[in-house]
């Protein structure tokens, strides 16, 4: 029976800038089941933090859902990610700058890319953000998770600047407009 539940889940790459926000947010939806902190798409394998930083790996910052689609679809958990980042700033969120930070959807499915880009479509028609969206959409190429360290980070560093002033506001935004996805307590 297990093996049949695991069979049903998914996964998706998110770069929504920092990875340690769109962990802090994703580790909070019901039906996600792992966030994983890593790096997506670069050109050097196994790549440092260190390496990634300096933007010239070609590596995103994000973050691998494993979710259960019986509990949460992917539409749901793309509401929930333009919904909590910046989708109009290229290569940024705020002031994290550089191509690490920019905005991404990485799929593993067809199915997937077209659930993201009927998504997108509809963002650009309805100019939801007033902006027009930057977010780019390939296909999952490499991962690499990041090191320990960043691997649930906010819940590890609350009080720690970045945290209580970045991420901390993010997280509210999530339980304030996304309630409905918030896992209990």
């Amino acid at each position: 029976m297990e093996n049949q539940a695991s069979s049903a889940l998914e996964s998706i790459v998110l770069g929504g800038g920092c990875f340690w926000c769109t962990d802090a947010v994703f580790t909070r939806v019901r039906g996600v089941v792992s966030v994983e902190a890593g790096y997506a798409n670069g050109h050097v394998d196994h790549p440092s933090y260190e390496q990634v930083c300096t933007g010239q790996t070609g590596h995103v910052e994000g973050v691998k859902l494993v979710f259960d689609p019986q509990v949460i679809d992917l539409h749901a958990l793309l509401e929930i990610f333009f919904g909590t980042h910046d989708p109009t700033t290229l290569n940024r969120q705020g002031h994290d700058v550089g191509t690490q930070y920019r905005s991404g959807i990485y799929f593993s499915s067809a199915q997937q890319e077209q659930v993201a880009q009927q998504l997108l479509r509809m963002c650009e028609q309805e100019q939801t953000f007033g902006a027009p969206v930057v977010t780019e959409l390939q296909p999952l190429r490499c991962w690499w998770p990041a090191e320990e360290m960043h691997q649930n980070y906010f819940a590890r560093n609350p009080y720690q600047g970045y945290c209580a002033h970045v991420i901390a506001p993010k997280v509210r935004k999530f339980l304030d407009t996304f309630a409905r996805y918030a896992k209990p307590g």
